[in-house]
């Protein structure tokens, strides 16, 4: 039986920014506006797995993306995560957290604390402003 990677596979994904290398991606999730993975578009497991030049260039995006959503959202905390417990290709969670989100001051993967929130408005505005920031800070100038 053939096990496909749900990241190496990419099928549907709203992408805010993409390079050869790499690509920021939204997740939908009504309790968390503006969380994002970036993901690396080969299949590798760990950070070490990575020469030292495409370490910090990953890191680089996710540092990025990180600073797009305070700028966007002015959150109370940002969490970044590399997991890959059950899917373990080179991927990094960027969530903005807010005292008052479900889960704060837990991880968003532990039991909720509150009732979600009112479902975020302008979510597509915050998408489409996202898309600019990581393309002005990302994009090299020609």
């Amino acid at each position: 039986m053939e096990v496909t990677c749900p990241l190496c596979a990419a099928h549907g994904e709203a992408v805010l920014w993409r390079d050869d290398f790499c690509r920021v991606i939204w997740v939908d999730d009504p309790d968390y506006p503006g969380y994002c993975r970036v993901i690396l578009n080969t299949h590798v497991r760990e950070m070490t797995d990575l020469p030292e030049d495409e370490r910090q260039r990953l890191m680089a995006v996710v540092f990025a993306t990180e600073g797009a959503l305070r700028e966007a959202l002015n959150p109370d905390k940002v969490n970044l995560a590399s997991l890959g417990n059950q899917v373990p290709h080179l991927h990094w969670h960027v969530i903005p957290r807010f005292h008052d989100d479900r889960h704060f001051p837990d991880p968003i993967w532990a039991a909720a604390r509150r009732l979600p929130r009112s479902p975020a408005e302008g979510c597509e505005d915050l998408r489409r402003r996202l898309e600019r920031t990581l393309a002005a800070l990302l994009t090299p100038p020609e």
